[in-house]
């Protein structure tokens, strides 16, 4: 019983080890971004040991990935919050925007996800990373939309990926300054566009 107790104390330490590398490396990579932010500041702002971040991460690109699918995650659980089961393709999509949007408004995030994310670990793992959350769901629901006749037979990766950088790019310039509104009328043409296009 002792030792059961024990092997969960010794992880609840290491996953809030991890946690604390985490947020730092966050905020600091925010602040500075991905080059100017050095490990050691990672270590003090986290305040661990050099040790613990190269227990937990082989280097500051894996850290940084750990940051980049956190982000990623935290996007798509967003997504998926807002999602209403039983919504016809195209409200899903517009419900999935409009969440993407208040999602990507976290202040940092359109720097991590969109700008370091790809110059750092490039467009293949940045895919993979997207693939396992909210770009995975925006494909499956598309899937599903070919597949219940809502849209029509088109390929869905291919949609996905055209689709998907549409958001990034609306996310990008709203956080530039330009208007919300605008991109939300434009992506709904688009996505209306696409169910138009059904014979």
């Amino acid at each position: 019983m002792q030792l059961k107790s024990e092997r969960r104390s010794n992880r609840q330490r290491s996953e809030a080890t991890r946690a604390a590398l985490v947020d730092a490396a966050r905020r600091l990579f925010i602040a500075a971004g991905y080059a100017a932010t050095s490990t050691p500041e990672i270590v003090a702002a986290a305040g661990v040991t050099r040790g613990a971040l190269y227990h937990h991460f082989a280097d500051k690109r894996a850290l940084f990935r750990a940051v980049v699918e956190t982000e990623s995650a935290a996007v798509a659980r967003r997504i998926d919050e807002a999602a209403v089961p039983q919504s016809s393709v195209r409200d899903a999509l517009l419900r999935g925007a409009d969440a993407y949007f208040a999602a990507m408004s976290l202040p940092g995030r359109t720097r991590l996800l969109l700008l370091d994310g790809p110059a750092v670990l490039g467009r293949t793992v940045m895919d993979e990373i997207d693939k396992a959350h909210a770009g995975g769901t925006l494909r499956r629901g598309l899937a599903q939309g070919i597949e219940q006749g809502e849209l029509p037979p088109l390929p869905a990766n291919a949609v996905a990926a055209v689709l998907s950088a549409a958001f990034d790019r609306a996310a990008l310039e709203i956080e530039a300054g330009a208007d919300s509104a605008d991109y939300r009328t434009a992506l709904e043409a688009l996505i209306g566009g696409l169910l138009l296009s059904h014979p």
